[in-house]
This record gives structure tokens, sequence and C-alpha cells, in this order.
């Protein structure tokens, strides 16, 4: 167990995954310093209850990862943007917030169980395909700035789980249950259950705008 400072956000952060945030309020850039002057550590915890700035010390849920501030730029005004890259679950086992301005708390590793891996392969072939459809979806629904036209999905099982969750265009609340799942095979249950419904989605979107286009089309 270790003692960590936490950053509360309204966003997930997965093993292995990259987050980019800009630090702009006092409490958050002493927390930054503070960090890179230690082990450039700290714990991003979704929001439970409460607001991300400007406000009291918001709840966060009892699951987080790990981050260590990989890279960092601070501005004239003291306000900062750092990435975070995601190392490993841990859960809160005790929260304090009258030891500093912002949130730390004692915290111990929360690893995956690995059952049944033989099944976890096979189901990250069928995640695998349908990350490729929703990212081909994507394309298509016209998102600035999204080319996964060459995109292929890495073959390590948690790495593509963790990918595929980060992925998501989906409220961090739906995210936050397979950040917190036991095993990697209900993790892979999470993931994929959520990429069939929103590809499921993404077809009749995508099915819409090519009706409407070949509407107006005709109407020209």
């Amino acid at each position: 167990m270790r003692e960590i400072p936490l950053f509360p956000i309204n966003a997930v952060l997965f093993p292995g995954m990259p987050l980019h945030l800009y630090i702009f309020e006092e409490r958050y850039r002493r927390m930054i310093r503070r960090a890179l002057e230690r082990d450039s550590l700290l714990g991003i915890v979704l929001i439970k209850q409460g607001v991300e700035a400007l406000g009291p010390l918001p709840l966060p849920h009892a699951v987080g990862t790990l981050g260590r501030i990989a890279e960092y730029n601070v501005h004239e005004d003291g306000t900062m943007h750092i990435t975070v890259l995601g190392l490993e679950r841990f859960q809160i086992i005790e929260l304090y917030t009258d030891k500093e301005p912002y949130l730390t708390g004692l915290v111990e590793s929360n690893p995956l169980e690995f059952p049944n891996l033989l099944n976890v392969h096979r189901q990250s072939r069928s995640l695998a395909l349908d990350l490729r459809l929703y990212l081909n979806g994507l394309n298509r629904s016209r998102i600035e700035h999204v080319d996964f036209t060459h995109f292929s999905p890495p073959d390590d099982p948690l790495s593509l789980i963790y990918l595929a969750a980060a992925l998501l265009q989906i409220p961090p609340h739906e995210k936050q249950p397979i950040l917190e799942a036991n095993s990697v095979n209900d993790m892979m249950l999470l993931v994929g259950r959520l990429y069939r419904r929103e590809n499921g989605l993404m077809s009749m979107i995508n099915s819409t705008e090519d009706q409407s286009a070949r509407r107006m089309a005709w109407l020209n």
C-alpha cells in the first residue's frame, strides 16, 4: 500500500493508455509540482459525486488507475499541459481530504484475475473485428482528424481491451465498470457488449445518413 495524490476528473484512464490534461487550478498545480519533485505518480479517479473544478473536493469512485506524468509543459501563467500514462489499477483503502488542498488516498494495487485464458483469446478475435468495424463507422461519420484506415489492433488481449475501452465514444460512467471488473473475462464481456451496442447504433445512423443523402441527390 502507498499514499498517493488523487486527481478526480470526468474521465477514466486505463492502464497503458495516455491521458492529456490541462491544469489550471492552483491546488492541482501544486499537486503536479509535488508529484514531479517526487516520483511523477498520481492516481486518476472518476468523479462519483461533485464537480471537476472550482468547487469542493469531489467524491471519487474507489477504483482508479495509477498514472505517471510522461510529459509536461508549464506555461508563463503557471498553468500546465501534462500527459499521464496509465500504469495499473488500484483500490482506494482510505481517502484523505484534510492533508492537502487536493485529495490524497491510501491505495493498494488491484490486479486482474486471469481465469480461462483460452476463452479470452477466442473472444479477443471477435473484439478486434468489432473494434475495426467501430472505427470504420467513425470514419464514415466524418469525425474530424480521425483516420483509422491502417489501424491494426494489438495481439495481446488485455492491451486490446484497454485500447478498445479507451476508444469508445461513450460517457465515463459507462467505462468505469470496465475498469472495476474482477477478471479479464468479465472485462472482455463488458467491452464486447458495449461494442455490439455502439456498432448497432452506428449502423443505424450511417444508414439514415445514406438514405438522406440519396433523397437529397434525387430532389436536386
